[in-house]
């Protein structure tokens, strides 16, 4: 019995000690999440393989495991740019993007966890300052959009290749003008239009009245050809035959042959 507390207060200091042991070697990764191991007495942080993927790790207390978002992340940046002209444009851009999962290790040795503002957001930035310098604000405001969204999302992406950085999208959420020169473009762009209604218009009118000169033209034709082909002697030969057909008819009446004055028949009663 007097051995017994010599024995239990060792094996109780053994389990908290294991217990603390245990406690600061477990690690939980959670959902979407990558972790990058760094060895204090090991060469610091690993990269020469994937990082600790989610769920439960026992890694050595003396280590450190740093938690990266793996997953697609967005973030959304407001910046001021100069149009071709150098007006001051406000420009509004979402850009989606993650770590390029397998050289996660390197991107925290090289560019720590604040990658996306020591990197991206100064990469969108630069992008989207040399891409917006190309145009008009007319052409920014109207036209251009979808062009200047995608060559900034190819400027973009050139810098960050080699940066462990995979982008996916860059989206122009809006451009807002100085109002002056957005109301000037917006009546100019209003003019354009009713000037393209009133030539829409003009060349519909032009059309119909040159259907209706061809139509008159036609029948100037048609009319000129068949007075030229009516001679006396085919007036004489339709006279002929209206005088067989009228003597045979049922119908009374009194006909004078040879009394017209190219002896055609004389109709009694017509005048």
């Amino acid at each position: 019995m007097d051995k017994l507390p010599k024995i239990a207060l060792p094996a109780i200091a053994g389990i908290i000690i294991l217990i603390i042991f245990i406690s600061k070697s477990a690690v939980t990764i959670g959902s979407g999440e990558a972790g990058v191991l760094y060895r204090t007495f090991g060469g610091g942080v690993v990269t020469d393989g994937p990082p600790l993927d989610e769920g439960f790790h026992i890694v050595a207390p003396w280590n450190k495991v740093f938690i990266y978002e793996a997953r697609q992340q967005e973030r959304l940046e407001k910046m001021n740019v100069l149009s071709s002209n150098g007006l001051d444009i406000k420009l509004e851009a979402s850009v989606w993007f993650q770590p390029k999962y397998n050289e996660l290790g390197k991107l925290h040795q090289e560019k720590s966890e604040q990658y996306v503002d020591r990197v991206l957001l100064p990469a969108i930035r630069s992008a989207a300052r040399s891409v917006v310098g190309r145009y008009t604000p007319e052409q920014l405001y109207s036209s251009k959009r979808d062009a200047i969204q995608q060559e900034i999302f190819e400027e973009t992406q050139k810098i960050v290749e080699d940066q462990y950085i995979q982008l996916n999208e860059v989206l122009v959420r809006d451009v807002t003008l100085p109002p002056t020169i957005k109301d000037a473009i917006e009546r100019k762009l209003k003019q354009e239009q009713e000037s393209l209604e009133y030539e829409f218009r003009l060349v519909t009118a032009q059309k119909e009245a040159e259907k209706v000169r061809i139509e008159a033209q036609g029948k100037a034709d048609a009319n000129q050809i068949l007075s030229a082909s009516l001679t006396d002697k085919i007036l004489q030969d339709k006279g002929i035959e209206a005088t067989l057909k009228l003597a045979q008819s049922p119908n009374a009446k009194v006909v004078v042959v040879g009394s017209g004055d190219d002896g055609l028949p004389l109709i009694l009663g017509n005048n």
